[in-house]
């Protein structure tokens, strides 16, 4: 396993010390979303409010022992969620700040883009969206049908459509809309937008798990944008596109990964604190339970690694986020059995850790997308050389 150099481990500390801080109110966040609203002077959550911001944007990063810490690079994203989802998944998808929207900006724009952005967000603790996944379509960028129609007067553009599944959606103030301006790939864009635009509105989605993040489906009515609100404007057709998306899932999905292993230790925990009299057989079973997070856990650093190293490396990323995710759901349901068949009403935080998991298929890509760029990446041999493992097991679950 790629090991924490002691600058990592500072950061490690100080999540896991927020997490606890935060446990106490995953429940309460489960059956009212808003519970975040009255936290917003805890340390964890202000502090999160200015993570994820690029250090040229950002005059006050994270300070621990002297180090900085911004968290825009894949292995320090990678340890702090997987921290901050071992106390809740919920909690950490509520929390306000860059987000995914974050790493669009910076990956693709411009400098007034950027520092209107991050600026808003240094204001004041900020909420932002990532809208791309649309009714019956997914987050196929393909099959987007959001289309930005140039105004007849030549004035701007109107946003058109309807999205669905958007994580903040409803605190959100800003965040990033996909859309289309003409068919084709080079027709694919992005568009940053402010939530109480003329046109733009949020319905709450109900959902049985992940209930803290407050899933969203968006209508787009015309919304209008100006030229500097189109991301990448700087960029050629094909980089504001889906060179840069490809990027910005790229170090996103090593973090979803982070947040799967970091639910599945927890549940792991729990059955190891709650489970003290445990047979020889659940004893057995425990242990390999802890090796196969260690084995995803590895990867998933490896991946946060790679992408670190190479921005358009992302075989890895994606082999990391179809086993994390596999690995959430079994773990869960693994521990639930453990508590016998009364365990998701005798247990409620573990019953939640279940329903959650379900929800981390869904992000940055369901596992056949995963699926996809593997077999793509095992194609063109992008895994040779690396240690015995990657390329098998962590692919084949």
């Amino acid at each position: 396993m790629p090991e924490l150099d002691d600058r990592l481990r500072l950061l490690r500390r100080q999540a896991r010390g927020w997490a606890a801080e935060l446990r106490p109110y995953a429940l309460d966040l489960d059956r009212d979303p808003d519970v975040v609203l009255r936290l917003l002077d805890a340390p964890a959550v202000t502090c999160a409010a200015h993570l994820q911001i690029p250090a040229a944007f950002n005059p006050t990063p994270l300070v621990l022992a002297g180090e900085r810490f911004h968290l825009t690079a894949a292995r320090e994203r990678v340890v702090f969620c997987e921290e901050i989802a071992r106390g809740d998944l919920g909690m950490m998808l509520a929390l306000p700040g860059a987000s995914m929207s974050g790493v669009l900006v910076a990956a693709i724009g411009d400098r007034a883009q950027q520092e209107w952005f991050y600026g808003r967000l240094l204001e004041r603790p900020t909420w932002t969206f990532f809208a791309l996944t649309e009714p019956g379509g997914g987050t196929d960028a393909a099959g987007l049908r959001t289309r930005a129609t140039e105004s007849a007067d030549g004035s701007g553009w109107r946003l058109t459509g309807r999205k669905r599944y958007i994580s903040n959606a409803l605190r959100a103030s800003v965040g990033v809309v996909f859309h289309r301006t003409g068919d084709g790939p080079l027709g694919l864009g992005a568009a940053l937008v402010d939530t109480s635009s003329a046109g733009f509105t949020a319905v709450a989605v109900p959902t049985l798990g992940v209930r803290g993040a407050q899933l969203g489906a968006l209508t787009l009515d015309a919304v209008p944008i100006t030229d500097g609100q189109l991301l990448g404007r700087h960029l050629s057709p094909m980089r504001r596109g889906s060179w840069g998306w490809q990027r910005t899932f790229n170090l996103l999905r090593p973090t979803v990964a982070a947040m799967a292993v970091g639910l599945a230790q927890a549940a792991c925990d729990y059955v190891r604190e709650h489970r003290r009299a445990l047979r020889p057989a659940e004893r057995d079973a425990l242990a390999r339970t802890q090796g196969e997070i260690e084995g995803v856990r590895r990867l998933t650093r490896l991946a946060a690694v790679a992408v670190d190293s190479d921005s358009g490396s992302g075989h890895l990323a994606s082999a990391a986020k179809l086993r994390a995710t596999r690995l959430a759901a079994d773990v869960s349901r693994w521990a639930l059995r453990c508590f016998g068949p009364g365990a998701r009403l005798d247990q409620p935080l573990l019953d939640k850790f279940a329903r959650d998991a379900a929800a981390l298929e869904f992000m940055e890509g369901t596992g056949n997308v995963q699926r996809l760029a593997v077999a793509a990446a095992l194609d063109r041999g992008a895994f040779a050389g690396y240690p015995p493992g990657v390329d098998g097991p962590a692919v084949d679950r």
